[in-house]
């Protein structure tokens, strides 16, 4: 069962958040943002989360709540809100009606870039560069969905509950890293390398993470032979993996 709710906060702070680093790694992002004074977009969700993104020189920021946006778009459920993200709703502004244009033209071009690395073709994975940039934000976008469902989704937060303070480093040996910090049982991800990590979870390659990401291989035996390295306060680690487990069913 997919919980409303928990997919709103995944697809606000999870996917959307992500157009953060699509902007920093995509050049192609950054010529799709032509603006020269800075335009924030609110989303507010009822009974669910709020987060304002601002874009400007061509890099774009979010930040939580949307009291001070130049655009809101309000939505009435969490269910509305998760129809932007899969293409069966559309948000109609309760401000800032004059910048639809940014709305409907750069803000979709964006995110149709975004889904273009998110969802990728076959043959767009064969270029080195868009495979790494694929790969990289589907890393982002998950070490978010596994704080967000240790805080939302019932089976997630039964797991954050097990969970000592504290982060765990969850990374690609020699590419992308993200951090998970646990405090009284919430999650948080922070989208740069642990300093201090109580618990370790390393991916041996960027290929096979990719392989791990698309369900390609199994999860358990890549521990066995040591293509992913986990170590530190197993605890920590037992419930990440049965919090990653919900991952796949949210990001489907």
């Amino acid at each position: 069962m997919i919980d409303q709710k928990t997919l709103a906060y995944i697809n606000l702070y999870g996917v959307l958040g992500t157009l953060e680093n699509l902007c920093e790694l995509a050049p192609e992002a950054g010529s799709i943002l032509t603006n020269k004074k800075p335009i924030s977009i609110g989303f507010e969700v009822k009974g669910g989360p709020s987060a304002t993104i601002t874009f400007k020189n061509g890099k774009c920021r979010m930040e939580q709540g949307c009291a001070k946006c130049d655009v809101k778009l309000p939505f009435s459920s969490c269910e509305k809100f998760n129809g932007l993200i899969d293409g069966t709703t559309t948000p109609i502004p309760s401000k800032g009606f004059h910048h639809i244009s940014f709305l409907l033209k750069d803000f979709t071009k964006l995110t149709d870039l975004l889904n273009k690395y998110m969802r990728p073709e076959p043959a767009d994975l064969e270029d080195e560069d868009f495979f790494r940039i694929s790969t990289t934000l589907m890393m982002y976008t998950i070490s978010v969905a596994i704080a967000q469902i240790g805080n939302n989704d019932e089976i997630g937060k039964f797991s954050a509950q097990q969970m000592v303070d504290g982060e765990i480093a969850f990374s690609i040996k020699d590419g992308p890293a993200a951090t998970i910090r646990v405090k009284n049982h919430r999650l948080l991800a922070i989208k740069k390398p642990s300093d201090a990590p109580r618990a370790i979870m390393e991916f041996s390659s960027i290929k096979l993470a990719r392989d791990l990401f698309d369900g390609k291989v199994n999860a358990i035996a890549c521990v066995g032979s040591g293509d992913i390295v986990m170590k530190g306060m197993i605890s920590m680690l037992d419930n990440l993996n049965r919090i990653l487990d919900r991952v796949a069913l949210y990001l489907a």
